[in-house]
């Protein structure tokens, strides 16, 4: 697509409101072109669409018809989480109808630099993390994206200097076309939404969008000891690559570095910054980061890793990855009761985030685990935790398929949420069973492994209704 100023008394077609397609109707339509936003959920459940049909938007709730798509449409802006398979957008295919995400349309909108982070697990930590290193080193960075602020909104508040930090999921890349962040972080990659993407082939080859019109001048961040990304560095990335590593060492990158008897008294691991020279630099103990867990210490090289290569100073680096405390809904800490901790993590939509979260205890622990069946197998983190998970609670659709492989694998303590409950009080009885099974010293963890859709709006109100239910235990 070109800058939405060219599409001026053009049609353009938004499709799915939210927040994202909320902020690029206002876009299109302060450049003068002709929009119509149309989104499939009833009138009522729209609440932005009054407020668009006041500023002259044409907006059509319910349905898709068939006169929204046709030869005249310039333009068609997606909701990420639509899929291609709906009627309007095969017939935009069909007519050859350019059909892009918003964060396509906000790329054209900014001059910023952007640092484009993705991955199957922790990209709102890493994003807010470097976003938090930015800031300490008095950047003034806008963290925006996947995140919760619209990459349109926040690209047109920001000036030439200001880092745009942003979280992108693989629907919002899938629909790029010129896209070309600064900075590309690529986390890890897992068997995850292939329920949208259909293929993993599909799922790899939308995160890899995130190199494809880097340049020389630009910077690849990624883990070397992911073998998919180690893959596409191999094979897509053009750009400057900065490795990082939570395992290996590295000739030159962020990795961690484990003393030993002659060269340090004490054994301490530290996150440590190799330059291309080699010119070695100590930045914090591992011991000293304020999230736990070695996927959250993985979460961190990346976060240093993006915010060196936008310049920030070391001793800023440092301070944050001491200081921040984590972000909602990610391994969160709700409370301790009668010697069991209790943590939230809503987050984990698929069995990986489980496993990473998992890694995070020594603690025996009761799981709270289930949700959307997009067909997870969980028999993996159940034999990998066999010793370590004391307790199964299973909720949502997946629930007999968690109550099945926890018995397969030899866990006596299982519990089924009753279905017939309504979401509140199901997370209630999901509750009230794993602090039943729990004892003192105990992790009682909430990580579904699931999405949210079969019974929730979102991650976020499900994690915000577990931690209601446990400060109601």
């Amino acid at each position: 697509m070109n800058h939405p100023e060219t599409y001026r008394d053009k049609e353009v077609v938004v499709l799915g409101l939210a927040k994202s397609g909320y902020a690029v109707a206002k876009v299109f339509h302060q450049y003068g072109a002709k929009v119509t936003v149309n989104d499939l959920k009833k009138r009522e459940d729209c609440p932005e669409a009054d407020a668009l049909e006041a500023s002259g938007i044409s907006v059509i709730c319910g349905e898709h018809p068939d006169s929204l798509i046709h030869p005249g449409v310039a333009l068609i802006v997606k909701n990420p989480g639509i899929r291609y398979s709906i009627p309007p957008m095969v017939k935009a295919a069909e007519l050859g109808i350019e059909t892009v995400t918003e964060v396509e349309v906000a790329y054209h909108l900014t001059r910023s630099p952007i640092i484009g982070i993705t991955g199957s697990n922790g990209k709102t930590t890493t994003t807010t993390w470097i976003g938090k290193m930015l800031g300490e080193a008095g950047m003034s960075p806008v963290v925006a994206g996947n995140i919760g602020v619209p990459l349109c909104e926040a690209a047109g508040h920001t000036d030439e200097d200001q880092w745009l930090v942003v979280e992108l999921s693989s629907f919002q890349l899938k629909g790029t076309k010129d896209f070309a962040p600064r900075i590309a972080c690529l986390l890890n990659i897992c068997e995850t939404h292939l329920d949208y993407h259909v293929s993993m082939e599909d799922y790899i080859e939308s995160k890899a969008k995130l190199f494809d019109n880097q340049t020389e001048s630009d910077t690849a961040v990624i883990n070397w000891d992911d073998p998919i990304c180690r893959s596409l560095a191999e094979t897509r990335v053009r750009s400057r690559l900065l490795p990082f590593s939570l395992r290996q060492t590295l000739p030159y990158g962020v990795y961690v570095e484990t003393e030993n008897s002659e060269s340090g008294p004490d054994g301490s691991s530290w996150v440590v910054y190799v330059e291309s020279s080699g010119n070695k630099h100590r930045i914090a103990r591992l011991e000293e980061l304020g999230l736990p867990g070695l996927f959250n210490a993985e979460n961190a090289l990346a976060a240093a890793s993006a915010a060196i290569a936008a310049g920030a100073g070391l001793e800023a680096i440092r301070k944050a990855l001491i200081e921040f405390r984590g972000v909602e809904h990610r391994l969160e800490w709700v409370r301790d009761l009668n010697g069991i901790s209790i943590y939230n993590n809503s987050k984990a939509t698929n069995p990986l985030a489980t496993i990473k979260a998992l890694e995070a205890f020594m603690q025996p622990v009761v799981w709270i685990g289930g949700g959307l069946d997009r067909g997870s197998d969980f028999s993996g983190i159940l034999s990998q935790f066999t010793r370590q998970i004391k307790a199964v609670v299973a909720l949502g659709e997946t629930r007999q398929k968690i109550v099945n492989a926890a018995r397969e694998t030899g866990i006596n303590q299982v519990h089924s949420v009753d279905t017939a409950k309504n979401n509140e009080g199901a997370i209630a009885e999901a509750v009230r069973a794993a602090y039943t099974f729990a004892q003192p010293g105990d992790v009682i963890l909430f990580s579904p492994s699931c999405a949210s859709w079969d019974m929730f709006a979102s991650y976020e109100e499900r994690g915000r209704m577990f931690k209601e239910s446990v400060h109601n235990l």
